[in-house]
């Protein structure tokens, strides 16, 4: 990995926090947040454009402003920012390994988003090794005594 890609994935998580706390713990608001974001890395970007190497100048804008998608998330949904980071930084292994093959597709940015959450809110279910969590338990339940039902 090189020094570009690090850098994209560090801000890949630090977006995703920032837009976070924005949304939050300053009241922004899930939009306004993420827009904020994005237009103060594509004004960073754009006033320092000669010191940024080509790449990072094509797809830091991108990544950062992919990665405040994620931070939009509820905080009744997930509310630790660690995880929120690690959200962000899967959001950028998406973005990176896909961007060639979505290619003019539109929600793209939006949908890498979301499969980076959906993975890491599935770390949990992951951790417990076959064991099922209450809302599984729930269903498993509820699917029985319908089956009993229709005997």
């Amino acid at each position: 990995m090189d020094i570009a890609h690090f850098i994209l994935l560090l801000a890949g998580g630090v977006s995703a926090v920032f837009t976070y706390v924005l949304q939050v713990n300053y009241k922004q608001g899930a939009v306004r947040a993420s827009a904020m974001v994005g237009v103060f890395v594509s004004v960073f970007v754009l006033l320092f454009s000669k010191l940024i190497p080509a790449y990072l100048t094509e797809n830091l804008p991108l990544v950062c402003f992919g990665a405040s998608f994620v931070g939009m998330v509820s905080y009744k949904v997930l509310s630790n920012y660690f995880l929120i980071g690690i959200s962000g930084v899967v959001f950028t292994v998406i973005f990176l390994n896909t961007s060639t093959y979505f290619n003019g597709f539109g929600g793209g940015l939006g949908s890498a988003a979301c499969i980076a959450l959906l993975v890491t809110l599935s770390i949990p279910i992951l951790k417990k090794k076959g064991k099922l969590s209450n809302g599984f338990l729930q269903l498993r339940k509820q699917m029985r005594s319908r089956m009993k039902k229709k005997r």
